[in-house]
């Protein structure tokens, strides 16, 4: 029994013509080679080494081992017919330390991989941080530093120097918010810290570093540049006034930091009602004149990761005493509902949360540019039947519902012009190690075979049938 018979679901939704649609992974989750041809070590390497902090002591040594099947990977993206792909670049394998020359056998990897996409018809993606900063910066301060940020522009001048003629789309930095509040304040993520001013200096050098590596990318002749940001759907769990305050500050945190700067040329309006005496004086020694006019160049768009909303309900402070008091610490705490279906990471399914953030974002932001959705995704408890096959039902109704959401958000006069799914393989999902799968495709980590799953038939029809819709009997590649 083929697949289109034994799979039922409802109409694909519709979407314009111009509209692509792709498949994202990230360098530290897929490649492995981690000591291979002059690759220098990551926080992301380190942070797996510490005791307790990865699941299973997992590591992405080895990972999907992409870096040695990644033709392998784009014949899988050819064969589901994506218009782009979404791929980071690992900075410690073109710059081991971090700053400096180049390492001629990290960029050669990637020119290899630019060449077999665009061969293949698909178009080149590049984000030139998803998170694996080099250790070398981080033993020199890190984010909390703005050096970091000036070595991050002369690495985007590199990178964009060796591959601009040929990569399509530039990101330079995935989710800002993970980087500097889940690494630097929560401690959940590489390196691993857990502070208040440190963190809220990373926040603003993360942002730095995107202004000065939109002006590489800009004298280095790129086509197009963005950044992608993760942005959260958040509701208060109550209407209670305490409770919708806590809302506003974790909307600050979440949110404000990052779109208040690139996008509205200012700071967060509730930024000291949030985080009071975190504050350095003067609203942050670390700012600089000129500062906002850097985060502020404009964009030919922006990324929008979504997996799921938040409940927000009021909370004392975990540490009343300011001087160790972390970043993430609002006040506020997130209210686990029970009456939808959660993924096996434990989040919602909401899809309409969806329409309603890109609304929102649309309206509150006149000078928001196109968005790309960068991530979108779920991870499911896959089952494989005795003859191989993989059956992901529940991550088939999560993409199509997000879809239709979408395509709702379009129909209500956003502009987004393309869609990436996440993620094409299963891979390291960061502190969870291995356990959570979000790939179309599954990978067996002993073996590294990879078998696409329902999903991916799905989607491989979805793209083909928006395909025959707009240009019928032409593939518009």
């Amino acid at each position: 029994m083929s697949f289109s018979e034994s799979v039922e679901f409802p109409e694909f939704p519709e979407f314009p013509a111009g509209f692509f649609f792709g498949a994202a992974t990230a360098s530290y989750q897929i490649e492995g080679a981690h000591d291979e041809d002059g690759r220098g070590p990551s926080i992301w390497d380190t942070f797996c080494r510490e005791p307790g902090r990865v699941a299973d002591g997992a590591t992405g040594d080895v990972a999907c081992d992409h870096y040695h099947r990644y033709r392998e990977d784009i014949a899988l993206l050819r064969e589901l017919g994506v218009d782009g792909y979404r791929f980071s670049v690992a900075w410690p394998r073109v710059q081991p330390a971090g700053s400096g020359p180049a390492n001629a056998a990290g960029l050669d990897f990637y020119d290899r991989l630019v060449d077999e996409l665009l061969a293949s018809g698909i178009s080149p993606a590049a984000t030139l941080y998803h998170w694996d900063l080099p250790q070398a910066l981080e033993d020199r301060g890190g984010w909390r530093v703005r050096g970091t940020a000036e070595r991050f522009a002369e690495y985007a001048g590199v990178v964009a120097a060796r591959l601009g003629d040929r990569v399509d789309r530039w990101i330079t930095l995935n989710e800002p918010f993970c980087s500097a509040f889940v690494g630097y304040a929560a401690g959940a993520h590489a390196p691993g810290a857990r502070e208040g001013r440190g963190a809220l200096a990373a926040a603003h050098h993360l942002l730095v570093g995107h202004g000065l590596a939109v002006h590489a990318l800009r004298a280095a002749g790129a086509r197009e540049f963005g950044i992608t940001l993760n942005p959260d759907r958040l509701l208060p769990a109550t209407d209670s006034p305490a409770d919708l305050a806590a809302v506003r500050r974790v909307e600050t945190l979440h949110n404000d930091v990052w779109f208040e700067p690139l996008f509205a040329g200012r700071y967060p309006e509730h930024e000291a009602e949030t985080w009071g005496e975190l504050l350095p004086g003067g609203g942050g020694s670390y700012r600089l004149d000129g500062d906002l006019d850097l985060i502020g160049a404009p964009l030919d768009f922006v990324g929008i990761n979504y997996y799921r909303p938040i409940t927000v309900s009021d909370a004392p402070y975990r540490d009343a005493d300011p001087a160790t008091r972390t970043t993430v610490d609002v006040r506020a705490e997130e209210t686990w509902r029970d009456d939808v279906r959660h993924t096996t990471m434990g989040w919602p399914v909401v899809p309409h949360t969806f329409t309603d953030l890109l609304v929102d974002l649309a309206e509150r932001y006149p000078a928001l540019p196109p968005i790309l959705i960068t991530e979108n995704g779920s991870a499911e408890a896959d089952t494989v039947d005795a003859d191989g096959r993989v059956r992901d039902g529940d991550r088939i109704d999560y993409l199509h519902s997000h879809l239709d959401a979408l395509a709702a958000a379009l129909r209500a006069g956003v502009d987004v012009r393309g869609y990436y799914v996440w993620s094409l393989l299963d891979n390291f999902e960061w502190a969870r190690g291995y356990g959570q799968r979000f790939g179309i495709v599954r990978v067996d980590y002993d073996t590294h075979v990879r078998t696409p799953k329902d999903s991916y038939r799905w989607y491989q029809r979805l793209i083909a049938a928006h395909r025959a819709r707009i240009t019928p009997g032409e593939d518009p590649r």
